[in-house]
């Protein structure tokens, strides 16, 4: 029996981490800038058993714009989605753009609405319907760089990495050609920054924020950030495009990129399920009980880049979302995946996801009803305890048992393509239990025989 022990939750060290920007080239020598912030944070309660949902407002319907998109949320509701995570809502650059549309994330006004998605009364109207339906809309914030025609620009050139020369310059370490580098050793980019921020939060309501490339940035005005919008809206919620500890100083949840790469290489026979055994014991050693992970089979950027979830996933992919689900953090739905979606949907330019018959509703539907039903599988510190089960085939299968309380539910995986028999050696997995998918009633005892067909998984309720 093999427990993955979480850090309890401590106040944050006092040390400040800063990550300076820097440049492609040679830059000029700029005086650091460190904001000295005292943080405390706490996930919001209303979060405790959520899931979240990314929208891809440009692809989600033909016209691709909130209005269309708001008459989705009832069927959201519906499949129990809690969280709605819209991409950058603000307008786009055309220098440099990619693509004919180009990317979300090149911003060029931080206080306007991309008017291909509507007017700012259709965004205030698609938050208060989300709000009325409750649910809670957090927004895709690109604070790392900006587009090459942004305000910002040319009144405020010191705002941006330079070169030697004096040039604005793409993020260091990056090609992103058609954005340019922000730089945050400027003390009045940051009050900039922070103002726009507090206005979507303040002004319009928004519940939070997804940062996009949060490690690029310095984590002190990430703190200073989430102090200053913590006492506009005291439970918000904050995702960082990051897989780091550290950056949890500031956010609530953070990326799982190192999970999503032993899905891949799982599935692919890369790995054997033994290196899940690795995975959790590095996160409990590295982060505290509060510190949520994202788990996902996709995103805007995988499913772009490096395929749909049936591509990298194969016949492993709906495998691969039920583990989402068991193991500690918060599963992501990307938007599609519903239906399902079995296309790369392209980046810079129209793309439409072609809905349909909507063939995996039932399926995250029954998934976010098991986390909201079950309190061992909650977020953070509201959920229970994850013990492995030891057993006669661990490198194809692969067993644990979530429990809070008199709450305790077995998951079990053949993360194989091939039939697996395997024995539960851990007492911990006897006992009644009701099959979640089945409905069958199922008694388990101490070295079970079981015969796994390849990519089965199998999730019991303690009764």
């Amino acid at each position: 029996m093999k427990k993955y022990t979480l850090l309890s939750t401590a106040l944050l060290l006092a040390v400040v981490f800063f990550l300076s920007p820097s440049c492609s080239k040679p830059a000029k020598e700029t005086a650091k800038y460190v904001d000295s912030v005292n943080l405390v944070k706490a996930l919001p309660e209303w979060a405790k058993s959520a899931n979240i949902y990314e929208v891809n407002v440009r692809q989600y319907t033909p016209e691709g714009t909130f209005k269309a998109f708001e008459a989705n949320l009832p069927r959201l509701k519906e499949m129990g989605v809690d969280i709605l995570w819209i991409m950058p809502i603000n307008p786009i650059g055309v220098k440099n753009r990619k693509g004919s549309l180009g990317s979300y994330y090149a911003s060029k006004n931080y206080m306007e609405i991309n008017p291909e998605y509507g007017t700012l009364d259709d965004f205030k109207s698609l938050v208060k319907k989300i709000h009325e339906m409750g649910m809670y809309i957090i927004v895709d914030w690109v604070a790392n760089h900006t587009g090459w025609d942004n305000n910002w620009i040319e009144p405020h050139k010191d705002w941006y990495q330079q070169d030697s020369a004096g040039n604005v310059v793409v993020p260091k370490g990056t090609d992103w050609s058609d954005v340019a580098g922000l730089n945050y050793n400027n003390k009045d980019l940051r009050t900039a920054m922070l103002s726009a921020m507090t206005y979507w939060m303040k002004d319009i309501g928004i519940d939070g924020y997804r940062c996009d490339v949060a490690g690029m940035v310095p984590i002190d005005f990430w703190k200073r950030a989430r102090k200053t919008l913590d006492s506009i809206k005291p439970n918000g919620f904050f995702l960082a495009e990051d897989d780091n500890s550290k950056i949890h100083q500031a956010f609530d949840m953070s990326y799982s990129w190192t999970f999503l790469g032993i899905e891949n290489n799982v599935a692919k026979g890369k790995n054997t399920a033994q290196v899940l055994d690795t995975l959790l014991t590095k996160e409990a050693s590295e982060y505290q009980s509060a510190d949520l992970k994202m788990r996902f089979t996709s995103n805007h950027d995988e499913n772009t880049w490096s395929g749909t979830e049936y591509e990298r996933l194969g016949d492993g992919a709906e495998t691969f979302a039920v583990l989402c689900y068991g193991l500690p953090g918060m599963p992501l739905i990307y938007c599609g995946q519903e239906e399902p979606l079995k296309k790369r949907l392209k980046f810079f330019d129209k793309d439409t996801i072609q809905w349909g018959k909507y063939e995996k509703k039932e399926f995250y539907t029954k998934l976010n009803q098991l986390k909201k039903q079950n309190k061992a599988l909650w977020n953070g510190t509201f959920g229970g305890t994850i013990t492995k089960i030891e057993n006669s085939n661990p490198k194809a299968v692969f067993a644990f048992v979530r429990q809070k309380d008199e709450n305790k539910v077995v998951f079990i995986f053949n993360l194989t393509n091939a039939a697996q028999e395997v024995k539960l050696n851990n007492e911990q997995a006897a006992g009644n239990y009701l099959n979640y998918f089945t409905g069958a009633k199922e008694t388990y005892k101490k070295d079970n025989p079981l015969k796994l067909k390849p990519w089965e998984y199998i999730v019991l309720i303690a009764q």
